[in-house]
């Protein structure tokens, strides 16, 4: 049994090769292109897993893509929708390019590899939790997915039991801790989806003084569920930014401008955050 995994068109373009369950090949496009989170197709990377495993596309009994489609263009194309005209341009901005391209994941594959293929199409978050759960040692595991946002879900609850995850719970967009982090990462005058590294390695030179302040941008439920508190954020009506004036307001402090110097009350916040 031949299963090609992928993942494009939204940053770090990969392909993962499984034969008779066990990962032969698995290899970042990025890795072939030199092209930092490249996110074009990843024809490279499939190329090598084939090659790896001794295989043409021919052989292949199942491709899998990392998400749905077009349950994320209903997500966003409904998102914006409620949001206009906060949204407008991001609108302009996305909407073409799904109509264009994003849409047809399908064909394009079936282009790419010369034949049609028996494609089938996981949920985001079930990906993220089969990567974790399926490599694991455990037999049986609680499991906890937590993102940016996938076609709806944010943060997923569940369990995996031999070779079958499950995930029976969710909090949807646009309430997220990943999109959370975002928004703190560009605070810090740095790249989202690029350099959430930064972020992390500023945190130890830092005191963590505005925790409670950051915790006030989150409405924590009882049983451990959350809102963020909107008027902070504009991830859900801007592609291009993550937060509003509010957040400035809130913490006293004006976000830092990106390649600009660095200075302890960044390394605070990012130790709060953190």
């Amino acid at each position: 049994m031949n299963i090609l995994g992928l993942s494009f068109f939204y940053h770090d373009s990969a392909a993962a090769l499984l034969q008779d369950g066990k990962i032969v090949a698995a290899a970042e496009e990025e890795r072939f292109s030199r092209q930092k989170h490249d996110n074009r197709f990843p024809e490279n990377a499939i190329r090598f897993c084939l090659e790896r495993g001794g295989i043409t596309a021919a052989d292949l009994d199942y491709v899998t893509f990392y998400e749905k489609p077009l349950q994320k263009f209903e997500r966003i194309l409904t998102t914006y929708i409620s949001t206009f005209p906060w949204s407008a341009k991001a609108f302009i901005r996305a909407i073409p390019l799904w109509l264009r391209e994003r849409l047809w994941v399908r064909n394009l594959i079936f282009e790419k590899l010369g034949q049609e293929v028996n494609l089938t199409y996981a949920e985001h978050h079930l990906s993220h939790a089969a990567s974790a759960f399926l490599c694991s040692p455990f037999e049986k595991a609680a499991v906890l997915t937590v993102d940016g946002v996938g076609e709806w879900t944010t943060t997923g609850l569940g369990y995996g039991e031999g070779n079958k995850v499950q995930l029976d719970q969710e909090l949807r967009f646009p309430h997220s801790i990943g999109l959370l982090y975002s928004a703190m990462t560009a605070f810090l005058g740095f790249e989202v989806n690029d350099a959430e590294w930064k972020v992390m390695g500023l945190a130890p030179y830092g005191n963590a003084i505005y925790t409670d302040k950051l915790r006030e941008l989150i409405d924590l439920r009882p049983d451990g569920s959350f809102r963020l508190k909107l008027k902070f954020f504009a991830h859900h009506y801007s592609s291009v930014k993550s937060f509003t004036h509010h957040l400035e307001e809130h913490l006293g402090i004006p976000a830092r401008s990106p390649e600009s110097g660095i200075d302890q009350v960044h390394q605070d916040l990012a130790a709060s955050i953190q």
